[in-house]
């Protein structure tokens, strides 16, 4: 466990881990992608390490673009969705690899996903590197995962919480007491 502004952090995957996991899941992608150039998407903001780590690990011709999509407004709890894209000259009849941190309700990506499919792409895939078990709440499962995860709210290697240990090299647990603890008035947590 780790102690930072007043929170305690417990380790779920290593640094280690994470970078196994991200080369587990880059041979998934590359041997069900071949050869064919993709345009990636990620979806802000919580994606942007572990995208950032995929691509170097892909070894195809690619394009990235980031998405805006954000439903929590106030720490951990879950807003309106909005989506934040114009991409239709990017991903018309292009294949396309949507890149999220965590796949948790699954409200995010299934309403991220919706939004692309109106820009008619050639195909579209979702690679997530988290999965938290027992949560979701919608009929659709990512093609790609990195880790299958318990229901406890984490931290680190992008995620956040109240815009909080993005930096951490590792992915963390905050337990409940731990946010509870969490001053008010800091801005919220992409989840």
């Amino acid at each position: 466990m780790q102690k930072r502004d007043s929170q305690i952090v417990k380790t779920l995957l290593s640094e280690h881990d994470l970078r196994e996991g991200v080369d587990r899941l880059s041979r998934q992608i590359a041997e069900q992608w071949g050869s064919r150039p993709m345009t990636i998407i990620g979806v802000l903001t919580g994606c942007v390490v572990f995208l950032a780590d995929l691509i170097r690990r892909l070894d195809v011709p690619l394009r990235v673009h980031l998405v805006q999509a954000s439903s929590y407004r106030a720490g951990t709890t879950r807003g309106d969705l909005t989506v934040a894209v114009d991409l239709r000259a990017e991903i018309q009849g292009q294949d396309v690899l949507l890149v999220d941190d965590i796949f948790d309700t699954g409200h995010t990506l299934v309403e991220v996903l919706a939004e692309l499919k109106k820009y008619q792409p050639a195909s579209i895939r979702t690679a997530v590197l988290l999965f938290k078990e027992g949560r979701q709440e919608v009929e659709f499962e990512p093609e790609f995962i990195a880790f299958r995860i318990p229901n406890q709210f984490v931290v680190g290697y992008g995620l956040d919480y109240r815009d909080d240990f993005r930096h951490l090299p590792y992915l963390a647990i905050l337990e409940p007491e731990d946010l509870r603890d969490r001053p008010a008035d800091e801005s919220g947590a992409d989840g």
